[in-house]
């Protein structure tokens, strides 16, 4: 099955990950800084991530729609594709021998959930910019599983933007990425000789400055994540101790956007060191952007050997897709600690800091 050849070629990856941990091609990022999440003047929230990140970064947008002004996804599927069930994660929304929820009844669960308050509003999709991208090469998620996560942000009116003209592999794709373009090898950072940030957060923002191509001027914050996983405890959730924040200079002092940038399977910084955040070409585009990265980390569990972000509602976590997930809301309190914590807005609020519900 080709699932399970993937899984072997992950694993013999593994080792060679292992290996360098810490090390990077071309890691344009600054030596971590140890300290706190500090606030700031955010004007506008965004989320990206790939693979069991993209997961993630579609659980976080519709979960919290008053919140997220838009997503960039990188080869994943439609909201709540797995069921709470690892088999139909790995066989239906990955690989597709057995049948998976069509977009329109999932649409249908995710209206039944906001109208019992466990998710955002539905009707704040409509608009938000969703970039989409998925390689011809990528053989661990399949190419339909996609298809339906584009069709089930376009039914409920968001503004999609699909790239499938690429031949990248399983990853992550950017300018530094350092594994050959149709590759699926660790550490998962593509190079396809293209801009994919460029593209993605040109969707979601409306027009972008180019990357920065001098020595990034910010800081890479490096903050105990426990603080904020409920229970204080991060490893019982399957997060790092550490989680990660890259903030320009500019943000010091004037207001910023924030993107939620989530990497994948095998790509937590207890593995791979300071590779994703290296690689994924997002604090270049920070620097010009006055955009803060918040690079929150995932790790293994007895039931998530891979590091991944909480799809399938591994340690029993039923309610991983919803506004009361243990991942999610771990994550939305870091997002208020930057943003500031604030009162819950009127209904004609716009997306962002102010849109932020205070919760224990």
């Amino acid at each position: 099955m080709r699932f399970k050849q993937t899984l072997l070629t992950m694993t013999a990856a593994l080792g060679l990950v292992t290996a360098t941990t810490g090390t990077s091609a071309v890691a344009d990022v600054p030596d971590p800084t140890p300290g706190s999440l500090q606030q700031y003047d955010i004007n506008s929230v965004y989320v990206s991530g790939v693979s069991s990140g993209g997961y993630m970064a579609n659980q976080l947008h519709v979960a919290h729609s008053d919140v997220f002004k838009g997503a960039g996804i990188f080869t994943a599927g439609a909201y709540d594709c797995s069921q709470g069930n690892l088999n139909t994660a790995l066989y239906a929304c990955m690989d597709t021998y057995l049948p998976r929820k069509t977009p329109a009844q999932l649409e249908q669960e995710t209206r039944d959930r906001a109208t019992a308050g466990s998710l955002d509003p539905v009707a704040n999709l409509s608009g938000d910019p969703v970039w989409l991208y998925h390689g011809s090469s990528d053989q661990t998620v399949d190419r339909a599983v996609k298809d339906d996560l584009a069709t089930y942000y376009r039914d409920f009116g968001a503004d999609v933007s699909y790239d499938t003209t690429s031949s990248a592999g399983h990853g992550w794709v950017s300018p530094l990425g350092e594994v050959p373009c149709s590759s699926t090898a660790a550490p998962y950072m593509n190079n396809c000789g293209t801009d994919p940030e460029r593209d993605m957060l040109t969707h979601l923002f409306g027009t972008v400055k180019p990357a920065a191509d001098a020595p990034l001027n910010g800081k890479l914050i490096q903050f105990d994540q426990n603080s904020y996983a409920p229970g204080g405890s991060a490893a019982a959730i399957s997060m790092g101790n550490e989680g990660f924040a890259y903030v320009p200079q500019s943000c010091g002092s004037g207001s910023c956007k924030l993107m939620v940038a989530l990497h994948g399977c095998y790509q937590y910084y207890g593995l791979i060191g300071n590779t994703f955040m290296g690689q994924a070409y997002l604090n270049e585009y920070a620097d010009t952007n006055d955009m803060i990265v918040l690079y929150p980390q995932a790790t293994t569990a007895s039931d998530n050997p891979r590091g991944c972000w909480n799809w399938w509602a591994y340690g029993g976590d039923t309610h991983y897709a919803e506004k009361s997930g243990k991942q999610i809301t771990a994550i939305m309190n870091m997002i208020k600690t930057l943003a500031g914590d604030t009162a819950s807005p009127a209904p004609a609020t716009p997306k962002g800091a102010a849109a932020l519900d205070p919760q224990p």
